[in-house]
């Protein structure tokens, strides 16, 4: 009776480890770019640029890439006693490869020159490994949040690009690109991966409204 026991035992933690297994996301350690596939709590409210970092960071640890240190491409305006800070000057030097080992550029230089930035529908993906929607699709999320300008610089303080610096869910915009390099117009704006329009507000039913979902670039910081 306990050897049959002991067995039956066995077999339920064998189950059970095989369930937790098969509901543990994907597992891609070597990537060091990813488009988040969650949007944080509050729209572009994010508690600051340092809680965008951490939203990558959580994403990344599930996908078993936490090891590495992450950060959200986003530029901080010099406003409300803050600095300004440029969302080239924080994600490193590169390359930069996704979860299928594509190189989205081999360095700053060539992730801001549009034509060799290779991020689009199809390399553009999340940590999951999963395509982002955009115009290719009945629901449309390519507006991707960055603050930034073409060249990865930040906005002078005159305006809002920010959503307050990553700190409003509400009144406010932020300046995003289009992850698929799509657009209303053949121009330069439209095909921008990040910097094409500013969002109608701060808030989650704007930013969807304005064609996204407050969703991150992520890069390894090395």
């Amino acid at each position: 009776m306990a050897k049959v026991s002991t067995v039956l035992f066995s077999t339920a933690l064998s189950v059970g480890f095989a369930t937790i297994a098969a509901a543990q996301a994907p597992q891609f350690p070597n990537m060091t770019f990813f488009i988040t596939s969650q949007p944080g709590p509050d729209g572009a409210n994010f508690g600051g640029i340092e809680g965008a970092d951490a939203h990558c960071q959580r994403l990344a640890t599930n996908a078993g890439a936490g090891a590495k240190t992450w950060r959200a491409y986003l530029s901080q305006q010099a406003m409300g006693g803050k600095p300004a800070i440029n969302a080239r000057d924080r994600i490193g030097k590169g390359p930069w490869v996704n979860t299928r080992g594509v190189t989205i550029a081999a360095n700053v230089a060539d992730l801001h020159d549009p034509a060799k930035a290779n991020i689009n529908v199809e390399t553009g993906i999340t940590e999951t490994g999963r395509m982002v929607m955009s115009r290719l699709f009945v629901v449309n999320y390519h507006d991707i949040l960055t603050g930034t300008q073409a060249d990865g610089t930040a906005f002078a303080a005159d305006k809002d690009m920010t959503c307050n610096n990553w700190t409003s869910g509400g009144q406010g915009s932020a300046f995003v690109g289009h992850h698929d390099r799509m657009g209303l117009r053949d121009d330069a704006p439209s095909k921008s991966w990040n910097a094409s329009h500013p969002s109608r507000a701060c808030d989650s039913t704007s930013l969807r409204a304005t064609g996204g979902n407050g969703l991150l670039y992520c890069f390894v910081a090395n």
